[in-house]
């Protein structure tokens, strides 16, 4: 199986993408000036104490309160095996606290947040100020646990405690003991850098994607890595350098005329998780549908008809349909509840076979998963932990014309498949690229200095006009090239930067 990992930055947006054999698995989007919250510590003030929902609202300098649960204790580190407490929180308001971000804001809600801050390294967590030592449930070998949760207990003091990743497997322990001496430091630093800090202010903020990605996907394998961006390139090489399980002969600069997903074929990949309908290898299809409490899918047999008797064509379309759920659910990281509307099933037997499928298909994933039993009516629920943002937030945007009901491309997203328009344009050897496009889209596009980058760069010998339209929906644009000394362009044109 050929695995690849694709980085790249361009519109103020870093892109990490993941495909096995050319089929996309994963992928994930991070603003570069906002970047990803979960995992920020805070210096916050206790605003309110709800002692109905046993919980506080915390002022953390974000748009909304984050939301402390204080009976939670040791259950946000529940996916691991081990043992500890973590003492609840005893708060007034007005009180200056630390918190970090467990969930991300998402929708009217606020971030989760608690006061049991953990420290992420590739082999360790640190858990400053939680009694807990916990291990991977990954990690199954009885001997190899045993040796490497005694040896995190050794670096742990009073009230402090270790969760050792699927990663340490195979590290030393010098290498444990340098990450868990080091990931101190970061606890130290942190607690020095809010003495003073404002309320409202981070004082730690996690790493950013690129970055999370080599710490925590990449390693002992013979996955390549391709970078789109020059800058990118250097930082992802300088990390891979000081990886002996990663190496930096893996680390490929993509130098290519055309968009770096558009050469690889991922370009239409990524287009169509905007479809709410995705089609099976067989001719069924799965439907979904997001709402503010959870995910649905459903299930269609479509142009499938089978071979035999209706059963077994409902059951071979239900298994089908199970791993290609779980692929949808890791590539478009939908978190929360996630409910599945099967096919009728007559047979017990087969309603278990299509659930336990789920649960192993969900089994490869990083986030945890829990699947609840299928009921007569054939509907699972499962729950699949939240890990940053999902990823229709970055491509699609309510649409004002109904009601925000409905969706459309975002202006990011539209602004880079302009961007890979362009750049194919001018690899067919053109010198100026003619874009027509909806005016209110024009207008994002320079005001947010989404095409800085390239027009400052690689497009500083080209020439880019934007031609709007009034009447153009936001999701039309064309793009064509030209080599004419003197181009004909209407008086609206106008030249980018």
């Amino acid at each position: 199986m050929k695995k690849e990992w694709f980085f790249d930055r361009f519109c103020g947006e870093q892109i990490v993408v993941y495909a096995e054999d050319g089929k996309i698995i994963e992928a994930g989007v991070e603003n570069e000036k906002q970047g990803d919250v979960l995992g920020n510590i805070y210096k916050g003030r206790v605003a309110n104490i709800v002692p109905g929902m046993q919980a506080a609202f915390v002022n953390c300098g974000m748009e909304r309160n984050g939301y402390l649960p204080l009976n939670e204790g040791t259950a946000i580190f529940s996916k691991y095996e081990g043992n500890g407490r973590a003492g609840a929180a005893d708060l007034q308001v007005g009180d200056e606290i630390l918190v970090q971000v467990v969930k991300p804001p998402r929708g009217s809600k606020g971030a989760k947040v608690s006061c049991e801050l953990s420290f992420v390294g590739k082999n360790l967590i640190f858990l400053p100020r939680t009694d807990f030592l916990g291990i991977s449930r990954k990690i199954a070998e009885g001997e190899k646990r045993e040796a490497l949760l005694k040896e995190a207990d050794k670096f742990r003091e009073k009230g402090q405690g270790f969760i050792v990743r699927t990663a340490a497997l195979n590290a030393t322990k010098r290498a444990l003991k340098i990450e868990s001496d080091y990931l101190k430091r970061m606890y130290r630093a942190t607690l020095e850098a809010a003495k003073d800090a404002p309320v409202g202010s981070a004082v730690y903020r996690e790493y950013d994607l690129p970055v999370k990605v080599m710490r925590d996907s990449l390693g002992d394998g013979d996955a390549k890595v391709y970078v789109g961006d020059e800058e990118l390139y250097e930082k992802v090489l300088n990390l891979a350098r000081m990886r002996s399980d990663l190496g930096e002969k893996r680390i490929v600069r993509y130098a290519g005329e055309r968009s770096m997903f558009s050469f690889y074929g991922l370009d239409e990949q990524i287009f169509r998780l905007t479809d709410p309908q995705i089609p099976l290898e067989n001719g069924a299809h799965l439907i979904i549908d997001r709402t503010e409490a959870m995910t649905v899918f459903d299930v269609n047999t479509g142009k499938y008809t089978g071979e035999n008797d209706l059963e077994s064509t409902v059951l071979s379309t239900n298994l089908l349909a199970a791993k290609e759920i779980a692929r949808q659910v890791r590539l478009r990281n939908i978190g929360g509840i996630v409910a599945v509307d099967f096919i009728d099933m007559a047979e017990e037997e087969h309603r278990l076979a299509v659930n336990a499928a789920l649960e192993e298909a969900l089994s490869e994933d990083r986030a945890k998963c829990r699947v609840l039993p299928m009921s007569d009516l054939c509907v699972t629920l499962f729950t699949r932990k939240r890990m940053a943002g999902e990823l229709s937030s970055f491509l699609l945007k309510p649409c004002v014309h109904c009601t925000r009901q409905g969706y459309i491309l975002s202006d990011v997203y539209m602004a880079m498949r302009i961007r890979a328009a362009i750049l194919n344009c001018f690899a067919e050897g053109y010198s100026a690229a003619i874009v027509e496009l909806n005016r209110a889209l024009m207008n994002k596009i320079l005001s947010e200095g989404y095409l800085s980058q390239e027009a400052a760069g690689s497009w500083r010998e080209k020439r880019v006009y934007f031609i709007p339209h009034s009447v153009y929906p936001e999701e039309k644009f064309a793009v064509r090239g030209d080599n004419s000394p003197v181009l004909r362009l209407p008086d609206t044109a106008q030249i980018l930067y």
